[in-house]
């Protein structure tokens, strides 16, 4: 009994401190997850400028020339790390390359649900599922039978290894990552 009563304040401080850094995940994680939905907007706000201006086949041109270079300059607006990844990727440059994406690839896969993760190098990263959730998404992510055959060469043409297709309403289409300060 003694020894118990020695003991509980360092058990109440500890509690203190996962709690408290529970409070500190949790607020990162709000804080990632308002990136990631910034920059999602942003990019489906761009494609359907670009959709409304040219068609899709227009939308194909935008994103192969300005997906990146927005993304970009977002993440330097925030002035955070911010990447769109997939395992079926459209642009090389979005194609999970790491064994610690990989990883966060598979959790995303089962969980469909945001998280955070500590790498070993110390680096905290925010990774949240980007779906197929509308319609419009599928004009160019869907199957043969969704795609129009001036897209399809539109998207052949630009991207020749493309992986990116005959996706379905709700589907995981990639992920986010943010890399947390």
């Amino acid at each position: 009994m003694r020894i118990a009563t020695l003991l509980l304040p360092f058990i109440v401080a500890s509690c203190k401190q996962a709690t408290q850094n529970e409070k500190q995940i949790s607020a990162l994680k709000r804080q990632a997850d308002s990136i990631a939905t910034v920059s999602q907007m942003i990019l489906l706000q761009n494609v359907a400028g670009a959709i409304q201006k040219g068609g899709i086949d227009y939308a194909v041109e935008f994103c192969n020339i300005q997906a990146m270079p927005l993304t970009d300059s977002i993440a330097e607006g925030l002035n955070v790390y911010i990447q769109r990844l997939s395992d079926k990727n459209r642009n090389p440059a979005n194609a999970i390359k790491t064994q610690a994406d990989s990883l966060a690839w598979k959790k995303i896969k089962s969980k469909k649900a945001d998280f955070i993760e500590q790498h070993n190098n110390g680096e905290v990263y925010y990774y949240k599922p980007i779906l197929i959730a509308m319609p419009t998404c599928v004009k160019c992510h869907g199957g043969k039978s969704d795609i129009a055959e001036s897209t399809q060469n539109s998207i052949t043409q630009k991207y020749p290894g493309d992986k990116a297709v005959n996706y379905k309403m709700g589907d995981l289409r990639g992920m986010w990552k943010i890399k947390l300060k």
